[in-house]
């Protein structure tokens, strides 16, 4: 499976190059009038099918965003639901332009895969959920215990390094999706499950009884959930992460859907010139229209405004912001300049 992975993605790699030397994929989206976005079809708060039929989540917005920065249209998008297992294939074949699949940016996804990542969205870690009455308060209360975990996830591997290294003996039960493993869970199938900690706090209010269970305290693993694209095309690895930075940014600058035009005709500050295109060049030379980030930020809000849309206070996960706040206030949320 390894090799087939290597020789898919060296395969994709110089279709990419083929590309990029006809305009890129940039110009492939452009041309089509959608942008194609791989994403979570089943996870509460970052990718999901409401009650409507419409995709909302935290990563969802994200795909929005790069539309209307590429297209002008948050509405020009089509979703593309993938498992853990299709999502790196779906990129190298093209089949999606760009993944926000709440993925691990990772040594082994970033060369051997054959995947580019954009800025991390997210900071996340592995965690155990069991349930209240079990009395387990740490990972050493899992010994002997039958843990479900989802296949083709660095979740699995996480699980099988730290646990083997305490020498702490459990039984892994491997669920093919995240929907399977959590209602196997919840049914009593399993005794713990594991995953990143924001899985288990937005999957808590869909169980059963959510107050018969428990987030443990231990965080085992770093989960830097970012963006990725297929490698060998500079130019939109770039879009996509300057859209991304132009969010963070954009909070950080106090640039909300709300202001932003006004923001875009008052503001003195160069870099806040600069984000909004009221000096075009920075934002053009992306090969981006001026106003490109501008349209963005109006369309979906800033990081925060994201943030608080899907996962924050007024959301039934109320998920601290934490590592996810703004570098200013103590979180890795750190936008580069625009200049």
């Amino acid at each position: 499976m390894r090799k087939w992975i290597c020789l898919t993605a060296i395969g994709t790699l110089l279709l990419g190059g083929a590309t990029a030397q006809n305009g890129g994929k940039l110009a492939e989206v452009r041309e089509r009038g959608e942008l194609v976005c791989g994403v979570n079809g089943t996870f509460p708060g970052f990718g999901i099918v409401n009650e409507a039929g419409e995709f909302e989540g935290f990563d969802v917005d994200f795909c929005r965003a790069i539309a209307v920065a590429v297209l002008g249209d948050a509405t020009a998008v089509r979703f593309r639901p993938l498992s853990a297992q299709e999502r790196f294939t779906a990129v190298q074949t093209g089949e999606v332009d760009v993944l926000l699949r709440n993925t691990t940016w990772s040594s082994s996804r970033d060369t051997d895969v054959g995947l580019d990542f954009g800025p991390v969205n997210f900071y996340d870690g592995v965690g155990f959920m069991v349930r209240a009455d079990s009395g387990v308060d740490d990972l050493q209360g899992l010994e002997g215990l039958r843990i479900g975990v989802q296949s083709g996830t660095t979740t699995e591997l996480n699980l099988a390094d730290v646990l083997g290294a305490l020498d702490i003996q459990y039984e892994p039960v491997i669920y093919e999706t995240a929907d399977q493993l959590v209602v196997a869970y919840d049914q009593g199938a399993v005794d713990a499950w594991t995953t990143d900690k924001s899985g288990l706090a937005t999957y808590l209010p869909t169980l059963q009884d959510p107050s018969a269970h428990k987030i443990l305290d231990a965080t085992i693993s770093k989960e830097p959930l970012a963006p990725a694209v297929l490698q060998g095309d500079d130019q939109w690895r770039d879009v996509v992460s300057w859209v991304l930075y132009g969010l963070f940014n954009a909070e950080e600058y106090g640039i909300t859907s709300q202001n932003v035009a006004e923001q875009a005709e008052t503001s003195q500050i160069p870099d806040v010139q600069r984000l909004l295109g009221v000096e075009p060049e920075t934002v053009e030379q992306l090969g981006l229209e001026a106003t490109a980030i501008r349209d963005a930020i109006a369309a979906v809000g800033n990081y925060g405004e994201i943030y608080n849309r899907n996962l924050g206070p007024d959301t039934q996960f109320n998920l601290p912001r934490g590592l996810n706040a703004q570098w200013s206030d103590g979180g890795l949320i750190y936008g580069i300049p625009f200049r």
